[in-house]
């Protein structure tokens, strides 16, 4: 029997985050993560709970889970991911990133339920999928939308 539906229910990223870069703060609708600190400098955390019309609650105290630890903080509180840490994401968590100042490049792993970023992504502030790039040289590595169409034999 051949299911047409992807039925994975997890996937795992890596990215590679440098001093001075940002995630955009958001929440996904349906998509849990689990962040990994997984070497390199510290990876800054701050969360927020989302209101019940979807904007970011600034008074509400957001509740942590880390490494097996529940706390909760105050909204927008920095939280500090050292390398092997990690930290867990649910629903409706507004959650931005980025790396301590000082503390050099991390390598941040990302274990979640599989999503559509077209679909699943609620940004703060309005984001494009990709952000406009200036090509001032040929393109060494390709996004995935940028392959060009594969030819019939």
């Amino acid at each position: 029997m051949h299911n047409d539906k992807y039925t994975k229910t997890y996937a795992e990223k890596i990215m590679m985050l440098d001093e001075g870069q940002l995630s955009p703060n958001h929440f996904h609708w349906h998509k849990m993560e689990d962040i990994i600190n997984r070497g390199g400098g510290n990876v800054a955390f701050r969360l927020w709970n989302a209101d019940k019309d979807e904007k970011v609650d600034r008074e509400t105290p957001v509740k942590v889970f880390s490494d097996g630890r529940t706390y909760t903080v105050a909204p927008g509180e920095e939280i500090i991911l050292e390398p092997g840490q990690s930290l867990t994401l649910y629903p409706y968590y507004y959650h931005e990133f980025y790396v301590q100042p000082g503390t050099g490049y991390a390598i941040i792993g990302e274990v979640s339920m599989c999503n559509d970023d077209n679909t699943d992504n609620r940004f703060e502030d309005a984001q494009g999928r990709f952000p406009a790039i200036e090509e001032d040289e040929p393109a060494y590595r390709l996004l995935c939308n940028e392959y060009p169409p594969a030819k019939e034999k």
